[in-house]
């Protein structure tokens, strides 16, 4: 092969090498820093760039994006001197390309020993109980900490979350005792107040009830005093204003009697002595003649109906009269019906009335 064709195609090639290393193509939020002869000299920005091959050094791309980085969790020691695992994730950005490439080797490492350093300092002075209900206090302590201190660094720091805090298993195991005990004593408590409140309901009702029954048997009570004092006005008021005779009250009175012994425990009752008299003015009634109207004095009356009525009230009162001798008797009740041959004890009831008498 001719010397002055490898030549050539040597010229060629090294051209083609030199043209490529002098275009660098840099994505967007991105950023290469770039040294000549070993100093800083420029950093390249997103788009199409022109460095100069074998004078100009360029550097890994810096990602100006915001990252998130979870470290894995550290141990520390709280106030009551009880280690706990502490889990974080950091949130943070490249705002400077050139302090990042230059103001720390490895600004990951230094951001990951800052947040241990710090949250040991945070953590250190609470206690466990504290630790686990004070989050957002340790967070906002770390951020002001990172972030002052990686300023100077071009780095911006975001958030900082505690992604996890793990006591021992002892502490574990008596915190979930503790809990257990508070849960049973709140449900203890709940019980009992809905029990009180039920025993309270409950009896505000049985009063309310009592009540209202109480006042329901008094209104009853007063209305049937009412009603039966209409009622005996109504009657006291009739009977005066009809005027009975006594024979009529003879009469009833007579008809009350049966009803004194109607009882089944009434074994024994005494015939008032007014029973005598009684009999005598109802004997006057059905015997004597009832004085007659200018209507009906001419009328011839119907003997036939008035011996039956005479007969029946002369039974009556026969019937009335034994059963006054029986109550009297030491013997014990007799037959009330009287046999053919024992005379009549009124024998005024059984002699029918003349024509001069009706």
């Amino acid at each position: 092969m001719d010397p002055l064709l490898l030549v050539g195609l040597f010229v060629i090639l090294f051209a083609a090498m030199t043209l490529l290393k002098a275009v660098r193509i840099v994505p967007q939020a991105r950023a290469r820093n770039v040294e000549r002869l070993g100093r800083y000299h420029r950093t390249l920005k997103p788009g199409l760039n022109f460095v100069i091959p074998y004078i100009d050094r360029v550097y890994p791309m810096i990602d100006l994006r915001e990252q998130v980085v979870s470290f894995r969790p550290q141990p520390v020691i709280t106030e009551d001197n009880l280690v706990v695992e502490i889990d974080t994730v950091l949130y943070f950005q490249v705002t400077d390309p050139r302090a990042a490439a230059y103001e720390i080797a490895n600004y990951i490492t230094g951001v990951e020993q800052l947040t241990v350093t710090t949250l040991r300092n945070v953590v250190g002075s609470m206690d466990l109980e504290k630790t686990l209900t004070s989050r957002d206090t340790i967070n906002s302590q770390l951020r002001g900490v990172l972030d002052e201190a990686t300023g100077k660094w071009g780095l911006r720091v975001n958030r900082v979350e505690i992604k996890a805090i793990d006591p021992p298993k002892t502490i574990k195991d008596a915190m979930e005792k503790q809990m257990r005990a508070e849960r049973d004593k709140r449900a203890a408590i709940l019980n009992a107040e809905g029990q009180r409140q039920s025993q309270i309901l409950t009896a505000e009702g049985d009063k309310q009830s009592r009540i209202l029954r109480a006042e329901g048997q008094r209104t009853a009570a007063i209305l049937e005093a009412e009603g039966q004092s209409r009622a005996i006005d109504q009657v006291f008021q009739a009977v005066h204003r009809n005027d009975p005779d006594p024979k009529l009250l003879a009469y009833q009175y007579l008809q009350v009697l049966p009803q004194l012994a109607q009882g089944d425990g009434n074994t024994f009752w005494v015939i008032p002595s007014e029973v005598t008299s009684a009999l005598q003015g109802v004997s006057k009634a059905f015997t004597e003649a009832l004085p007659r109207s200018a209507a009906t004095r001419d009328e011839v009356p119907d003997t036939s109906a008035a011996d039956e009525e005479a007969a029946k009230a002369s039974e009556a009162a026969a019937e009335a009269v034994a059963d006054a001798q029986d109550a009297e008797s030491p013997n014990g009740p007799r037959q009330l019906t009287q046999k053919a041959e024992e005379p009549s004890p009124f024998p005024d009831l059984d002699r029918k009335p003349s024509e001069a008498e009706r």
